[in-house]
């Protein structure tokens, strides 16, 4: 590990992400026999399959492959008839946002727990309770589900819930895999399984499962049913094979993961002005990211300091969440506040090992140690 005053050689740099890649054996001959079919796209004998073992996977009725999670989110939106505005975490993933933007909906914004980044039921409820809204959105099982569930029944809204990064989390208690009606799922470098960039739909209702699937426009893919629009949102066989190769090493990637985050979180907060966020509500965390929260007056730096000074070392992190206060009153959001300015991610994943996550740790150590020489926090 390089000196905290020294510049990272880029070719070098520990990066974010989980990076679950195939080797390249086993992806020169998944191509092969894509080739040899000569069925590229449109709900192929990989994507079926990739669906079918999903559904198995997730406990789910129905799961609905896509290119990509924005498409996904749009889909969704689309299939539950969102229309005007929804409530949604007012810290989440950027594609959230865009999502929104894409379908013309306004992000109300609901504050999140200063502890956990959950989101607060309590402010959604009176959010709802003056401000009209067509939906609930939650994040993952950062949320309370059956919470946001029941309060999304009481004022005859549907809930969904964008878990890009939760995939296979499971809340206590919760007799499918699906949180609300439609659950988002990620299938990008920065997750578990990794589908070139893909995503899925989840959901136990087959009213909408036909909706999303009509959508989605995969020719064959069950009845069609009336729809307003419809997009190119189809997984390719590509995406699909990398997926299912990723789904094979689900659960030694998991446990791969679990032994970086429990390095990290004995590590971490044992330094003064760090502490490692643990993974939510879930009882079957994936344990693919590692946020801490940095208190800028015990530590010595703020987050974004921090942020500079790893770069420097060749430690890529990035802030935690998104901020999605704007065109609301970011003042009345004093848990995002916080949050936004406090928490960080970073690197956790196939390409790292213990001893890398001892040296980030150490890294992070001695950052903390040079506070008296460079005069504490900066303004």
């Amino acid at each position: 590990m390089k000196t905290v005053d020294s510049i990272a050689d880029t070719a070098n740099i520990i990066a974010l992400g989980q990076r679950n890649l195939p080797s390249r054996d086993q992806y020169d001959t998944a191509m092969r026999d894509i080739f040899a079919r000569r069925y590229y796209t449109n709900q192929g004998p990989l994507a079926r399959e990739f669906e079918a073992r999903l559904q198995r996977f997730l406990d789910a009725r129905h799961v609905i492959c896509v290119t990509n999670p924005t498409i996904g989110l749009m889909m969704a939106f689309d299939a539950a008839g969102i229309r005007g505005s929804a409530l949604v975490p007012a810290t989440g993933h950027p594609g959230l946002r865009h999502a929104l933007n894409w379908c013309g909906i306004e992000a109300m914004a609901c504050d999140v727990d200063i502890a956990t980044a959950h989101l607060r039921v309590d402010h959604a409820s009176s959010l709802l309770g003056t401000h009209k809204a067509t939906a609930l959105i939650g994040s993952g099982l950062s949320d309370d589900a059956a919470a946001l569930s029941r309060l999304g029944e009481s004022h005859g809204i549907p809930v969904l819930f964008e878990s890009l990064q939760a995939f296979a989390a499971r809340e206590p208690g919760s007799g499918s895999r699906v949180a609300g009606q439609i659950e988002v799922f990620a299938f990008g470098l920065d997750d578990i399984v990794y589908a070139g960039g893909g995503a899925c739909v989840a959901t136990d209702d087959d009213v909408l499962a036909a909706r999303l699937r009509n959508i989605r426009s995969s020719y064959g893919a069950g009845a069609p049913v009336p729809v307003e629009k419809t997009s190119n949102g189809r997984m390719s066989e590509a995406q699909a094979v990398l997926g299912l190769l990723g789904l094979d090493r689900y659960a030694e990637r998991r446990a791969h993961n679990s032994v970086l985050f429990e390095t990290y979180r004995e590590r971490l907060n044992a330094v003064d002005g760090v502490r490692v966020i643990e993974p939510g509500r879930a009882t079957a965390s994936n344990y693919q990211s590692l946020v801490c929260e940095i208190v800028a007056q015990e530590y010595g730096f703020s987050r974004d300091e921090l942020i500079v000074k790893l770069a420097a070392n060749g430690v890529e992190s990035r802030p935690a969440f998104a901020d999605l206060t704007a065109g609301n009153d970011a003042g009345a959001f004093a848990g995002a506040a916080w949050i936004n300015a406090s928490w960080l991610a970073l690197p956790l994943g196939a390409h790292l090992d213990v001893a890398d996550v001892g040296r980030i740790c150490d890294l992070i150590a001695s950052i903390s140690a040079m506070r008296d020489s460079k005069g504490g926090v900066s303004a």
